[in-house]
């Protein structure tokens, strides 16, 4: 059987407040529609200077934790160099060296294998972008 790449894009609403948005089912939706029973990869990636791609687990508190760690390790404050937008906005472009923009995933037999606990998040903490796109790859 030929490889085959497919690609989708989503736009995922963040609103204007720091999020961890589970986008595990709309991972799920579009490997259903492509990967076809098949083995591969599903690359998730977010072509933003401040958003990452995290795998945790969600709605138990790891989501409000990760949150929690990043605005002690970034403070929304005035170190920040970089100075355009809200205060403290800098931090947002620091982010994805700590958080990166993407991550490729194991689909077995067209499903995503994740362990028990773990959900495909997009992490933005700029409050001042309250809409993003993350685009979705599978290599079959």
């Amino acid at each position: 059987m030929a490889e085959r790449f497919t690609t989708r894009e989503i736009d995922v609403p963040t609103g204007s407040q720091e999020v961890v948005q589970d986008l595990t089912q709309q991972c799920g939706s579009f490997l259903r529609d492509v990967a076809e029973g098949r083995d591969g990869l599903l690359n998730v990636f977010t072509p933003h200077a401040t958003a990452g791609v995290a795998l945790l687990e969600t709605g138990a508190g790891s989501d409000d934790d990760l949150l929690a760690a990043l605005r002690d390790l970034l403070p929304a404050d005035d170190r920040w160099r970089h100075r355009h937008g809200t205060p403290g906005h800098g931090r947002d472009h620091v982010l994805p060296a700590l958080v990166p923009p993407h991550a490729t995933l194991p689909v077995v037999r067209g499903e995503l294998a994740l362990g028990t606990w773990q959900s495909v998040c997009l992490v933005d903490t700029n409050v001042d972008n309250p809409e993003r796109t993350v685009r979705l790859s599978f290599l079959g």
